[in-house]
């Protein structure tokens, strides 16, 4: 009999490239996609599954203990990978009780759930569900904000900025203590900023892209210096695959893509990228519609992600470079 693996929040952006890439890999398990379809989900993305024997679609709330508890119960769930999540920053500053809620309260549920369909109490597995794992998708952010040098490493103490990161924080400590505490099969990865295609367009790339096009100004916090670690998201989705299978129960996994960029390169690019694709009917660059807003609240300078661990331990590596995944990433946009 085939097992069933729940992936949770797989209508979002990372998880809508992490679905049709996972079963098409492994056409023996059957996948369970669960997401609330908040307005951050999107069943559009997930076209390439509507034929796939493996895949069957769940709308629900990870915060729904008694849908979670069905869910396990009839179709015996053998593995978990939780990507849901609330996960915009000026969404958390706007409304931090839903981050608290989702990210906090939803994770304890569905490990809490997955403790007790596996095991008959602490450090009790049941017999025949040995090889049952949680995976915990997070976020680089947990860290905080570093100076100009440095990077995040596993051991990098948390320091969480924002009711975002303060949420998936939590999140992560309760994933961990049910591993000290329980003996739960466990493994978690920080992954640094994600880009590429069914992305939400409040999200910056895509954002800029979409108002670029439109003729409209382009917005950049400050004056375009904070940094970040660019991962390209399928990049991204075969490092989970990795560590979902072959990490070691317990650990945490960074993944980052090497591509430390500054908001005001990123959005030079995205224009010039544009400029070449598909010109503006006036003949000018797209970099004429640049302006500069307030800064964010509480604006985490740089992130930077070490996945030295990731890639010796477990022979990880990105196949994008920033340059070749963003000219993918704008194409897919404009088409």
């Amino acid at each position: 009999m085939p097992q069933t693996i729940l992936i949770t929040g797989g209508a979002g952006f990372i998880g809508s490239n992490f679905v049709p890439y996972f079963c098409a890999k492994y056409p023996e398990v059957q996948v369970i996609n669960l997401d609330k379809l908040t307005y951050a989900g999107n069943l559009d993305n997930l076209k390439e599954c509507a034929d796939m024997k493996n895949y069957r679609f769940v709308q629900g709330d990870i915060c729904d203990r008694a849908l979670i508890n069905q869910l396990f119960d009839e179709n015996d769930i053998r593995g978990v990978i939780h990507f849901a999540a609330e996960s915009h920053v000026d969404n958390s500053i706007k409304n931090p009780g839903a981050f608290i809620e989702t990210n906090i309260c939803g994770t304890f549920h569905l490990v809490d759930a997955a403790f007790r369909h596996w095991m008959d109490g602490p450090n009790k597995v049941k017999p025949g569900y040995e090889n049952c794992r949680f995976h915990h998708i997070s976020t680089d952010e947990v860290y905080g904000a570093l100076g100009a040098e440095g990077f995040f490493t596993e051991k990098t103490p948390y320091a969480p900025n924002s009711p975002y990161s303060a949420s998936k924080a939590s999140s992560d400590f309760i994933v961990r203590a049910y591993h000290h505490t329980f003996g739960l099969n466990v493994t978690t990865s920080n992954c640094s900023n994600n880009y590429g295609p069914k992305q939400h367009h409040e999200k910056l790339i895509p954002h800029i892209i979409e108002a670029a096009l439109a003729g409209k100004p382009l917005p950049i916090y400050g004056k375009g210096e904070n940094v970040r670690d660019w991962l390209y998201v399928l990049d991204h989705c075969k490092a989970i695959d990795l560590i979902f299978h072959q990490g070691k129960a317990g650990e945490t996994y960074n993944i980052g893509g090497h591509n430390e960029k500054n908001n005001m390169t990123i959005v030079k690019t995205i224009c010039n990228i544009l400029d070449t694709l598909k010109p503006r009917p006036d003949g000018k660059s797209y970099a004429e519609q640049i302006s500069f807003v307030a800064d964010r609240a509480g604006h985490d300078f740089r992130y930077a992600i070490d996945a030295t661990k990731l890639e010796t331990e477990l022979g990880w590596e990105a196949d994008e470079t920033f340059d070749t995944g963003i000219i993918k990433t704008v194409k897919w946009y404009v088409k």
